[in-house]
């Protein structure tokens, strides 16, 4: 198990951003960056040995900053979307910035995280090798209340699974729902179209949404759907079928409902590539999986500046296993809640379990 360091650029004022680089004895290697603490690569081995980089990402300062997608962003404070771009603690109301359609917040925008730089700490456990980055965010930050102290630790372990631990606590009640944006192709972040690839979630229901994504507050089964992933398919399969909730997507970009949710670590996804043989599970304590197949990725129109090792990544090239509370949450008291007591820790885990078959 190793760390390495290494200077891949400086902001515009100066200050130098690094990368972290964690291995295992396998050969697998994940890396990040102090810029927004994001994910960069995630090499693993293929059926034949070949080390396959399935993480799409960029690789300047430059790209990252504007980062497409939000690809390998840690998002907060809320990650998905809040309705109106507004909602109520304690009998106040707190507006945020509307940035989705116009109408909306989407992930907490638009002064995202991802510009910042994260302070990072670094080292090796029983676990594994990993990467600890913190940030402070204040009060008002972004529209949310509280001062609030913000880590996300990475550990890539001898298994080849990548973990995600996310803790964070505010001197006010406020709202955490932290993720990954990562975006996965699991015959490499260069291959193009995914949507061969197959996919299973381990939910029953999905949460409605409005022609904007936003939940109406309805719980609905998945059977008889597109939606419907209890049984292993093709992403190809029903991505294009005539559904509501397809329609105004332009592909899956769905919450669903992780069965028998009670706060552990339990298996809520899987993925598997049968041209590389790469397998992905994934892992989570929460109650929400949002599948998106990059539908809105457009960084191979012309202009658009290149991505790492010089890709452009269009749409369903890639897809996310985003690990959640349900999107709108603070908004609908029947979900089980995004709301954080002052002084109590938001505390959740995401892993990436990694294999070849």
């Amino acid at each position: 198990m190793a760390v390495t360091k290494t200077k891949i650029g400086r902001l515009p004022d100066g200050r130098d951003v690094n990368r972290y680089s964690l291995s295992n004895s396998s050969h697998a290697e994940a890396s990040f960056t102090d810029l927004g603490g994001i994910w960069l690569t995630m090499l693993v081995p293929d059926r034949s040995g070949a080390m396959r980089d399935v993480l799409c990402g960029a690789d300047t300062v430059e790209t990252l900053l504007v980062n497409p997608g939000h690809m390998g962003e840690p998002v907060g404070r809320n990650a998905n979307r809040i309705g109106g771009a507004v909602f109520q603690i304690n009998g106040r109301k707190y507006e945020l910035g509307k940035n989705s359609d116009g109408i909306n917040n989407l992930h907490s925008g638009p002064d995202f995280y991802r510009n910042r730089l994260w302070e990072a700490e670094t080292g090796t456990d029983a676990e594994g090798s990993y990467v600890c980055f913190r940030l402070h965010s204040p009060d008002g930050d972004q529209g949310f209340p509280g001062n609030a102290e913000i880590s996300v630790t990475y550990t890539l372990t001898e298994d080849t699974a990548l973990r995600i631990h996310y803790e964070a606590k505010a001197d006010q009640d406020t709202v955490f729902n932290l993720t990954n944006h990562a975006y996965f192709n699991l015959n490499g972040h260069d291959s193009g179209d995914a949507t061969d690839q197959i996919v299973w979630i381990n939910a029953d229901q999905f949460t409605v949404t409005d022609a904007h994504s936003i939940p109406t507050g309805e719980l609905r089964t998945v059977e008889g759907t597109p939606l419907d992933f209890r049984k292993p398919k093709r992403i190809s399969q029903d991505i294009n079928a005539d559904f509501d909730e397809l329609n105004h997507a332009g592909g899956f970009d769905q919450n669903f409902c992780i069965n028998a949710f009670d706060g552990q670590l339990r298996l809520a996804a899987s993925a598997y590539a049968e041209q590389s043989g790469i397998k992905m599970q994934v892992m989570t304590d929460r109650e929400g999986l949002q599948f998106y197949t990059a539908n809105g990725m457009h960084n191979d129109r012309p202009g658009e500046p290149a991505c790492k090792n010089g890709v452009h990544y269009g749409p369903r090239t890639s897809y996310c296993f985003e690990t959640q509370h349900y999107p709108d949450a603070i908004n609908h008291p029947e979900f089980p809640t995004s709301l954080i007591k002052s002084g109590d820790v938001y505390d959740t885990v995401t892993v990436y379990q990694f294999s070849v078959e």
